[in-house]
């Protein structure tokens, strides 16, 4: 007799099907002795006639029904009538999870909480030794309420027929090979394709699956026919999912393709800790809601060298990563200076992350003998140590900018990042210069961050160095200019170092036109030369290179401030903050514009910032005169007159005939209502070389001695 709505099995009345497998037809049916409705699962006569499949069947259904979980399906019973075997469990009013991924993409919330729920079903399973062996995206309901429930735990162990060769290949259809097992073909393990001996890691596979199909639409291994899907699953490696859907986490990626590793060895080793990592991505969004966030702190590399005299060869392998790396649209890069100081500072990796923002770190070390270069590098998961990807490089020293492209290359690959052909251009060293003046160059990096006159001068030197065994190494060329700029900012405004700085700036574009470092160069020394558009059109090219290039918005925002477009310096101080937060003058700076412009509050917060920053910077740089100047601007104009003094005073006793610093010792003074001395420090300024007239009469600073017969003396002193 058929089974149709109507039929009666023992107390059970059938009322509609619900689904067929491999087992045998689920139907909706009603318990007329409780008086409610249950699932009813008919076995087929291939399973109800063999007696080892029926023996088996039955234990494990005894098993499963002892299970206690609200995300697993509740089995009542086990029972017999009219010859048929069925089982009587909970009924669930919803769609499967391959419905529903069928009509929609899951909002990445929903994804994780779904597959926690999935993962701590199988998880509690497994505690009791039972395998699912079928886990798939039509074995998940999601009930009509949201509960999840996982179907058929260890009920498909055995082989069903599998369809005739004529019937088109369909991946939802459950596959048999020639060993004799079971599943769904597309979310089988390597190990169960193969007829191996299979444990729990074989659903953590097959969790992989699903939760790549929930991630990305897809599941990581199609094709046209089960042998080619065959042939996948045993030998491909996934896509990362992360390309295919962009806006997914890097660490949930991560996740996922863990548990799609060939070898059960590399997986998660349990469901419970799968299920922890997904709960770790949850708490990561929640955190972080605006987004999806790709970014990198760059350390500086230890020097492994026997001499142990190789830090500015560490330093500057990092940094041209670093360079590199600020190329890739999407990928935030901390700043130099903290992530190098606190490096130093032997900061844990967690710690450096969390101070930092960023969720991974490239660290690695160099080891150089004589002409030898080893490197080797890591990339690592900031939140939890995990090691993204590590490589070792023994080359010849001439290879380091090979290497150098390779790490970038490397690093965005592990980040399951998607270059066009022109950023992975970018990434690649243009024109390598002569490995001699390479590592001059280097030299006079290490020695340029040191900002003060002696150093700034002696790493001038090296930069010329560099540029007489390669006259068309560009970076070279930009250093140069970045020192000859320092100069005449803070060493007397001779004419000669800003002539210099202009040359060696365009040198610098003409090699190398697609430097964003380059343009904020040359932007810097047309400002200096008052060239204020074509000051703006360097640095706003800078900017489309590289728009988080902090030297190009700084020096952008102060040339905004010489022009008066006070809006404009806002806007380039608050990007110069994003992209180096850890700088102490642009808060301080863009607090004044606040302040110009009649908003108080906002002016005060800048300051508050800007002086915590400044006394961080302090504790490290205990004899900068700027930090000690600026910040005493600031505590001067919030009120902290005494303390603004001392700090001033700091800054001269430091650099008592510098003109910059003698400057801004003349606002603070100015700010604080003592005139004379306010103007005293300006003339010594001029006096020193100030040549900024433009300053002076847009700084509001100075707003206390404007109407002096005095300032207005030497307004006329400096000219035109």
């Amino acid at each position: 007799m058929p089974l149709e709505p109507g039929r009666k099995l023992s107390h059970y009345e059938l009322l509609e099907p619900v689904g067929e497998g491999g087992m045998g037809a689920v139907w909706r049916a009603r318990d007329t002795v409780l008086g409610r409705e249950v699932a009813l699962k008919v076995l087929s006569d291939a399973w109800a006639s063999e007696p080892s499949r029926l023996t088996l069947f039955e234990r494990e259904a005894q098993a499963l029904a002892a299970l206690n979980h609200p995300n697993i399906i509740t089995i009542y019973s086990v029972e017999q009538a009219e010859g048929l075997r069925f089982i009587t469990m909970e009924l669930i009013r919803g769609r499967t999870l391959a419905e529903i991924l069928s009509a929609e993409r899951l909002p990445l919330p929903r994804l994780l909480d779904i597959a926690v729920a999935v993962c701590e079903a199988v998880s509690t399973a497994h505690a009791q030794a039972i395998t699912h062996r079928d886990l798939k995206s039509g074995n998940v309901m999601i009930g009509d309420s949201g509960r999840v429930k996982v179907l058929d735990f260890g009920l498909a162990r055995q082989v069903v027929p599998s369809p005739p060769a004529d019937v088109a290949f369909d991946r939802t259809l459950t596959a048999q090979l020639d060993q004799g097992i079971t599943g769904t073909l597309a979310y089988m393990s390597p190990e169960q394709i193969q007829g191996l001996p299979i444990d729990h890691r074989s659903d953590i596979y097959s969790l992989g699956v699903i939760l790549y199909e929930m991630a990305t639409g897809k599941r990581p291994f199609e094709a046209d026919n089960p042998a080619g899907l065959i042939s996948a699953v045993l030998r491909d490696a996934p896509q990362a999912p992360t390309k295919l859907n962009p806006g997914l986490p890097l660490r949930l990626g991560r996740v996922i393709l863990t548990c799609l590793e060939k070898d059960p060895r590399r997986r998660w080793p349990t469901v419970g800790e799968l299920a922890r990592r997904l709960r770790e991505v949850r708490i990561d969004i929640d955190s972080a809601p605006l987004g999806v966030d790709r970014s990198i702190a760059v350390l500086p590399f230890t020097d492994m060298s026997p001499g142990k005299d190789q830090d500015y060869l560490c330093e500057g392998i990092a940094e041209e990563i670093m360079i590199a790396l600020g190329k890739v649209k999407g990928l935030r890069v901390a700043s130099r200076p903290t992530a190098f100081r606190l490096k130093s500072e032997g900061v844990a990796v967690g710690e450096i992350g969390e101070r930092l923002n960023v969720g991974t770190i490239l660290d690695g070390s160099v080891r150089k003998s004589g002409k030898r270069l080893r490197i080797t590098v890591e990339l690592i998961d900031a939140a939890d140590g995990f090691r993204l990807w590590a490589e070792r490089y023994d080359r010849e020293m001439r290879d380091v900018f090979s290497i150098q492209d390779e790490i970038a290359e490397s690093v965005v690959e592990a980040l399951q990042m998607t270059l066009n052909a022109k950023e992975r251009a970018a990434l690649r060293t243009a024109a390598p210069p002569d490995a001699d003046a390479y590592d001059f160059y280097l030299r006079g990096r290490k020695f340029f961050y040191k900002y003060d006159k002696r150093n700034i001068t002696f790493a001038r030197g090296l930069f010329d160095r560099a540029i007489a065994l390669d006259h068309s190494f560009a970076r070279a060329w930009a250093g140069l200019a970045d020192c000859s700029a320092f100069l005449y900012l803070h060493a007397g405004r001779h004419k000669a170092d800003l002539e210099r700085a202009a040359l060696a700036a365009e040198k610098a574009v003409e090699f190398d036109p697609n430097s964003a470092e380059a343009y904020a160069s040359f932007g810097t020394t047309l400002s200096l030369s008052g060239k204020h558009e074509e000051a703006e059109a360097a640095f706003q090219q800078a900017i489309r290179l590289n728009p988080d290039l902090f030297e190009a918005r700084y020096f952008y925002a102060r040339d905004c401030f010489a022009r008066g477009n006070f809006e404009e310096a806002i806007h380039e101080y608050e990007e110069a903050s994003r992209v180096r937060p850890e700088d102490y003058q642009s808060p301080l700076l863009v607090a004044q514009i606040y302040a110009d412009l009649g908003r108080p509050d906002q002016a005060a917060v800048s300051r508050r910032k800007g002086i915590a920053l400044a006394e961080e910077h302090l504790q490290f740089n205990p004899d900068d005169p700027r930090a000690f100047y600026m910040g005493a601007n600031g505590l001067v104009a919030l009120g902290e007159v005494d303390r603004g003094l001392e700090w001033a005073g700091r800054a001269l006793d430091i650099e008592p005939r510098d003109s910059m610093v003698l400057y801004n010792v003349a606002c603070i003074y100015s700010l604080a209502g003592k005139k004379e001395e306010a103007l005293d420090c300006l003339e010594l300024a001029i006096d020193e070389g100030l040549t900024q007239k433009d300053w002076l009469i847009h700084d509001s600073n100075f707003d206390s001695v404007r109407d002096e017969p005095r300032f207005q003396g030497l307004l006329e002193r400096m000219g035109t």
